[in-house]
């Protein structure tokens, strides 16, 4: 049985993007029930040299949904500047980034196999084909970015574990 680009890459977005707006409406009920400011969280880096809790919501979001953007027009690259989103904020663009991948048709990206795709950052060129992006580039700066603003909130004292990093996971029926 052969594997679709869209079955390497949609449902493991979805799962993810699923489980990461879980971990955020756990963290956003975890700051009301203790009078934390949830804006405390947004900026928070793990390591001084490592960008904030916000840039880890908004590379979810950009490795997701803006992954396939980048492999249907061949050219990928950084996130556009967004301003100084709050935690609502950040769980909007989680929501529409999810939301968006659950209407993508798997013709829509397999499509796209083979196709010759850039990551563009600055004067910099970087060429994949759409499954090397996603394999070598996307997916692991996806769960890197995921797995970060997970810690983040762990660290604030959010009471989550493995099971909430997971999210719904594809079980054999």
């Amino acid at each position: 049985m052969a594997i679709s680009l869209y079955d390497l890459s949609v449902p493991s977005y979805l799962q993810i993007t699923g489980a990461v707006e879980g971990f955020l409406a756990r963290a956003a009920t975890h700051f009301k029930d203790n009078n934390i400011d949830v804006g405390t969280v947004v900026d928070h880096r793990l390591f001084s040299d490592m960008l904030p809790f916000r840039f880890q919501i908004v590379a979810v979001a950009h490795h997701s949904i803006g992954a396939i953007r980048g492999i249907k027009a061949g050219l990928f690259g950084p996130p556009a500047p967004l301003g100084e989103l709050d935690f609502a904020g950040l769980q909007k663009m989680v929501t529409e980034a999810r939301d968006e991948l659950q209407k993508i048709k798997p013709d829509e990206v397999n499509a796209c196999e083979g196709k010759d795709v850039v990551f563009q950052i600055r004067d910099t060129k970087i060429p994949f084909t759409a499954e090397g992006f996603i394999q070598s580039f996307s997916m692991p700066n996806f769960f890197f970015h995921a797995t970060t603003a997970y810690d983040i909130l762990r660290i604030k004292g959010v009471p989550l574990g493995k099971r909430d990093f997971l999210g719904r996971m594809r079980l054999k029926s």
